[in-house]
């Protein structure tokens, strides 16, 4: 007899808030001048983190 898994949980926020990147750890960095650098993807990773709390908060105005 075949079961069927259980339904899945719903989601408790269905628009949760996003979260920041996580910052690179400095020793990561090897110091070659690389392009692109790991802080400047994380610089970018962190404009479009911006970009959508700006968007979350709009979507969420009463949230502090």
């Amino acid at each position: 007899m075949t079961t069927m898994p259980p339904p899945l949980a719903p989601d408790p926020e269905p628009d949760p808030m996003p979260l920041a990147p996580p910052q690179p750890d400095l020793d990561l960095c090897c110091g070659n001048g690389c392009a692109p650098c790991i802080f400047e993807l994380h610089d970018l990773a962190m404009d479009a983190w911006r970009q959508e709390m700006r968007a979350w908060k709009a979507r969420h105005p009463d949230a502090a």
